[in-house]
């Protein structure tokens, strides 16, 4: 991930993360610049952060103030440019097929601006973990109700999943979660293991103990760092042994859980 800027102000950060599913993240402020007519091959997924974007889809215009999610589907020409002065910044994700089929596109064409709340804030969590190393489980997890809601509007007539209870299937997850402390497990292959579509498996683990697969996996990591420190070892060594990406992200859910940084949790005994 990176930050490119030039001489206008603008600015662009662009980066693959590693979530099944999601293309490319961009996150970009324009001053002046506007694209001109062209295609993805992926989804895009699109909010706005601050100003307003207007395009035109399908020959016709469109805009996207603040409280909207704009989903613009793939091999559908497009344009872009900024509408309110001073440009606008957006955050935008190109998703694969796999979680939105071809057979949406024209739902999407009729109706690509989305006004509803929930889905613009979880569309922002989703960014924030995606822009987080080593939180690719929250990512997947958040990344499938995202697409759940998505095509729930491109789909009106099929309802939501109403939640069930299944004390059984979360307890195989725990366990399998249990097991991969270290080295982690991805939403998709844990569905996959335990034959269940994701969006269920985190529904019941989630109804099951009341707290979502990642929280649960981090909690995990931090209460064997707060051994591992209380041993004497370093934050940096003790990241590398519980399974966090870097001493940097063992920081951060260490001192959401405990209150403290681990280097100060290991040197505050009597």
């Amino acid at each position: 991930m990176g930050l490119r800027r030039d001489a206008r102000g603008d600015d662009v950060s662009a980066w693959r993360p590693r979530v099944p599913g999601v293309v490319e993240v961009l996150h970009a402020r324009f001053t002046e610049y506007a694209y001109p007519m062209h295609v993805h091959e992926a989804w895009t997924l699109l909010i706005v952060d601050d100003g307003a974007v207007r395009y035109d889809l399908e020959r016709h215009a469109h805009g996207t103030p603040l409280d909207t999610v704009s989903l613009l589907p793939p091999h559908v020409p497009h344009n872009g440019s900024p509408a309110t002065p001073g440009g606008f910044r957006k955050r935008v994700l190109y998703l694969g097929g796999e979680l939105l089929p071809h057979d949406l596109i024209g739902a999407a064409v009729d109706g690509p601006d989305l006004r509803d709340p929930l889905l613009r804030r979880r569309v922002g969590q989703l960014h924030a973990a995606l822009a987080r190393p080593g939180e690719e489980l929250e990512a997947e997890s958040r990344l499938v109700f995202v697409g759940e809601r998505l095509r729930a509007h491109l789909r009106p007539r099929v309802p939501l999943g109403v939640p069930r209870r299944d004390p059984a299937l979360a307890r195989r997850l725990r366990e399998l979660l249990d097991e991969r402390v270290v080295e982690g497990l991805g939403l998709e292959e844990a569905a996959a293991l335990l034959h269940a579509h994701p969006a269920h498996l985190v529904r019941a683990f989630s109804g099951a103990y009341g707290i979502a697969p990642h929280q649960y996996l981090m909690s995990l990591r931090v209460g064997r760092a707060r051994r591992l420190l209380l041993e004497g070892r370093s934050p940096g060594r003790v990241a590398a042994a519980t399974g966090f990406y870097d001493q940097a992200h063992l920081t951060r859910h260490f001192r959401r859980l405990v209150g403290v940084t681990p280097g100060r949790y290991r040197t505050s005994g009597p």
